[in-house]
């Protein structure tokens, strides 16, 4: 599977300086925690769930969570399971299985991982991993062994994306000490942590409060300081980080067959700036837009989905520009090992080699999964092209 790769040949050539790279579910896991881009979560109670997953790899999926947690009822858990082992059947059963997204499925009790591996039989080999809720160091730690004992039993790699979405982690007086905990928990498993996810909508919950469209989660400022500490200590460039996914969007209206058209128009043509402005707005995707774009100034890489329509924004934004590749490699250039102080090839800027030798290193690691885009191909114009006909 590739970013992209849902779109014609030549369309890739004209928009990309550099492509997206292949890459596949047994690809190393620093490729694959940097290339999950927008994670599309789906009931797994969906009656046609394996024609969903298909349907979605074809217009640029790369990574889905089937659920078993919040966004099904408790009565409907056992069904759900039962259910998600018929689709992952199904599923096994079809050709051209590279082409699926990642699996994850999202479990409530860590006694559900065995059991599903072993109820999925030869089909376990589609699933990627499991989404791990409301982790803390002591719910954690169970989870993690349950799906170590499942990696062990099955031989299949299984990679855990915790959520952090506990209280504990939210109020101040146990903050701290619930990243501790969690930082010695997923160091510990390290190997098996793919991602670390956050559960915004949990954190709101708990003081009664819900963003508005036109406000992202940086604009909640209790929630904005939980996921600066959660990058503090968790998301770290020195080596010690992991991957963190941007909070959930939690609305759509998107029509993409009229939506395409419009971006189509050029509007970045002069005058018409605020046009595309209204159109974004018209179609909740302003404020998606904002908080993709401070996701990325936060350090958050990826983001959780919840309806198909937010995901060419997410990829779109992914896209390393031309000129963050050229910063980039200057800065990466082996003469410059031993530091100093450059004019960008853009001649708008000031590239600080030491300084900026982590943010370089992260750009061409993401440039590597969504491609680079050609200097005079801008978000607009990726943003056309991942929408499907």
């Amino acid at each position: 599977m590739r970013h992209f790769g849902h779109i014609a040949p030549e369309e890739r050539q004209r928009l990309f300086h550099r492509e997206p790279s292949v890459f596949t579910a047994e690809s190393p896991a620093h490729v694959l925690a940097a290339a999950l881009g927008a994670t599309l979560y789906s009931p797994a109670t969906r009656p046609q769930l394996a024609d969903d997953i298909v349907k979605q790899a074809r217009r640029g999926v790369v990574s889905m969570v089937l659920c078993l947690e919040d966004s099904i009822d408790d009565a409907e858990v056992v069904g759900a399971e039962e259910n998600l082992v018929r689709q992952f059947t199904d599923l096994a059963e079809r050709p051209h299985l590279s082409e699926l997204p990642l699996l994850f499925v999202r479990v409530r009790e860590p006694e559900q991982i065995p059991d599903l591996v072993q109820r999925f039989g030869p089909a376990v080999r589609l699933l990627s991993g499991f989404v791990l809720p409301k982790f803390t160091e002591e719910r954690g730690v169970p989870f993690l062994e349950a799906l170590t004992a499942a990696e062990n039993t099955s031989g299949r790699r299984l990679f855990a994306m915790p959520v952090l979405e506990s209280p504990g982690l939210l109020h101040l007086e146990t903050r701290r000490e619930t990243l501790e905990g969690i930082h010695r928990t997923v160091t510990k498993y390290r190997d098996r942590v793919l991602a670390l996810r956050l559960g915004v909508t949990d954190f709101c919950s708990a003081y009664g409060l819900r963003r508005a469209p036109d406000m992202t989660a940086y604009d909640v400022q209790i929630v904005a300081s939980v996921i600066a500490d959660v990058v503090n200590v968790l998301g770290r460039a020195d080596g010690t980080g992991f991957t963190v996914t941007g909070p959930v969007w939690e609305y759509f209206r998107v029509q993409e067959r009229m939506f395409k058209p419009q971006l189509r128009r050029s509007p970045f043509q002069e005058g018409e700036v605020e046009g595309l402005r209204q159109t974004l707005i018209e179609h909740d995707l302003d404020g998606l837009l904002r908080e993709i774009a401070l996701d990325r100034a936060n350090g958050l890489l990826g983001k959780t989905c919840i309806h198909p329509s937010h995901v060419p924004a997410v990829h779109a934004l992914s896209v390393v520009s031309h000129e963050e590749y050229s910063d980039a490699q200057d800065i990466l250039r082996p003469e410059r090992c031993g530091g100093g102080v450059l004019r960008s090839a853009y001649t708008n800027k000031m590239n600080e080699v030491k300084p900026h030798r982590a943010w370089a290193e992260r750009t061409l690691q993401r440039a590597e999964v969504f491609g680079v885009a050609n200097e005079d191909i801008g978000f607009v114009e990726l943003l056309a092209a991942g929408l499907p006909d």
